[in-house]
């Protein structure tokens, strides 16, 4: 079960979503197309391809909710800074019905991964991300599923954060798009066929 804290938001109404979906970024158009939004790109494009538009809600968080094979899935991207993710996941939750964190799915930017490498993860660590960390402090929980997202180590002495922070050059620009896609594959496949298939099917890929 889930561990909320701070406050709940919304209570919810109606039918619960079978699975809460979140890409982790930061907000503004500063931010859009750095590395660290990666996640929260591929959750928009799966929004899109669901025809689900992002808008705000109370959750400090832009939301969707689409229908995939015929459930319901809400799809989220925390309006937050990435090291206040946790705040939007707790309350999206909580507005959700979600009573399990096997039925969480953060997508995010991996550090540890090559640029365009996906990686299907049922719990486990935080890397240092600080989405993740906060998150994990929220819900009181790690065992979350994580949809990984490559972007690399940043070259020679570049901080981890300027790295993530910037926008990459047009040739790992679309690396990053065609593995977002493939980011919301993933997602789609959990949803379908389960955690484990979705592993065996992305993280045999090179």
């Amino acid at each position: 079960m889930i561990r909320r804290s701070g406050r709940a938001g919304k209570e919810r109404r109606g039918e619960p979503a079978s699975l809460l979906v979140v890409g982790l970024g930061n907000p503004g158009a500063r931010f859009e197309g750095t590395r660290h939004n990666v996640g929260a790109e591929a959750v928009a494009l799966l929004a899109e391809r669901h025809s689900g538009s992002l808008r705000k809600s109370r959750e400090l968080a832009r939301v969707a909710e689409v229908r995939i094979r015929g459930e319901r899935v809400a799809l989220a991207v925390p309006q937050t800074f990435m090291n206040e993710s946790g705040q939007a996941v707790a309350r999206l939750v909580h507005r959700h019905g979600i009573d399990e964190p096997t039925k969480i799915v953060i997508v995010h930017d991996e550090l540890d991964l090559p640029v365009g490498e996906l990686r299907v993860k049922s719990g486990g660590g935080l890397a240092g991300h600080n989405g993740l960390r906060s998150v994990t402090a929220h819900l009181k929980t790690q065992d979350y599923l994580r949809v990984r997202i490559g972007v690399g180590k940043p070259p020679g002495r570049q901080s981890g954060a300027d790295h993530v922070l910037r926008r990459p050059g047009a040739a790992e620009a679309t690396e990053l798009e065609v593995v977002a896609r493939e980011a919301a594959d993933a997602v789609e496949v959990i949803l379908a066929e389960g955690v484990d298939e979705a592993m065996s099917r992305f993280n045999s890929r090179s």
